[in-house]
């Protein structure tokens, strides 16, 4: 599932793996600092169905992103099923991303300027974080950024399941067995920290950018979700990429879906940390691109 990753490398100023202290031992994590003064930071969760996937498979998107945005990017490793099904990850991403405030200006960052995100898995668990981080009330985050996520159990298969299960990448049948992984002896799949889109309220939650691509099992809930937020008051922007499969933002800069999503995310992150906003770049780039975008005829509302 996971795609072959581009050989070549972004060049970031520095890059540094730490081990930090969680509630159940240590979380390994990838700080990447950009050439510059940083305009904020990033909390990368990666991608891989929960079972699979790390540091060194998201490492360019990482490195794409921190150069990018000019943004200090935090990647973290968390525990993987089924050895740790749910929520051992969550709690690592929880652990790491209060790390990540405690430490803010020691890595370089404004601890109001902390954006999380992810794709595929990872995006289930960054949404999932806002969650917490709200009903906690804190840290206040930034925003959150939802390449492809996982937002809901895969049965029943819902439209997109059904005529993207077979044939590219990701299937159903990978995603019924990732599942099964992750939730391990749980059953309840109405706990919205497994399945965010059954929530019952989405109020409160950071602003938010959401990726889809056209063929991808995962598009419908990850679009589902974003009308959600919508629907709930939270400014987002919903993009689906025409022509593209899951997994597709690892390709890499030479890919030119792939360029434009990771361009449309830093722009999107660069206005989460300026006083600008970044509904008119992200018009200009689907416009330019050729992507079909759902965000055009649903732009961000308040």
């Amino acid at each position: 599932m996971l795609a072959q990753v581009p050989a070549s490398r972004t060049p970031v100023a520095r890059v540094e793996d730490r081990r930090l202290p969680s509630p159940d031992g240590e979380v390994a994590v990838r700080i990447y600092w950009p050439d510059e003064a940083p305009r904020g930071c990033l909390v990368f969760l990666h991608g891989g169905g929960f079972v699979m996937g790390g540091l060194d498979t998201h490492d360019h998107v990482c490195r794409d992103l921190c150069a990018g945005a000019q943004s200090v990017v935090v990647a973290v490793d968390y525990r993987l099923a089924p050895e740790h099904p749910f929520p051992c990850a969550l709690n690592d991403c929880e652990a790491a991303l209060r790390w990540v405030v405690a430490n803010a200006r020691e890595i370089g960052t404004d601890p109001r300027k902390i954006v999380v995100g992810g794709d595929s898995a990872g995006g289930n668990l960054a949404t999932v974080l806002t969650m917490r981080a709200r009903d906690r009330r804190e840290p206040k985050l930034a925003g959150q950024i939802l390449i492809y996520p996982v937002t809901d159990a895969p049965l029943p298969f819902k439209p997109s399941y059904i005529a993207n299960g077979s044939g590219y990448s990701l299937t159903s049948e990978d995603m019924i067995r990732f599942w099964r992984d992750y939730v391990g002896d749980s059953s309840d799949e109405t706990d919205p920290e497994m399945c965010p889109l059954r929530a019952q309220y989405l109020g409160g939650l950071p602003d938010a950018l959401v990726i889809t691509a056209e063929f991808d099992p995962l598009r419908d809930e990850g679009e589902a979700y974003a009308n959600r937020l919508m629907s709930a008051g939270i400014p987002t922007t919903l993009t689906r990429y025409d022509g593209a499969i899951h997994g597709f933002v690892r390709m890499g800069t030479e890919v030119r879906l792939a360029a434009h999503a990771l361009q449309q995310i830093c722009l999107w992150m660069t206005g989460r940390f300026t006083a600008g906003k970044t509904g008119g770049l992200d018009v200009e780039l689907s416009e330019a691109s050729g992507v079909a975008t759902e965000a055009d005829k649903r732009r961000e509302r308040t």
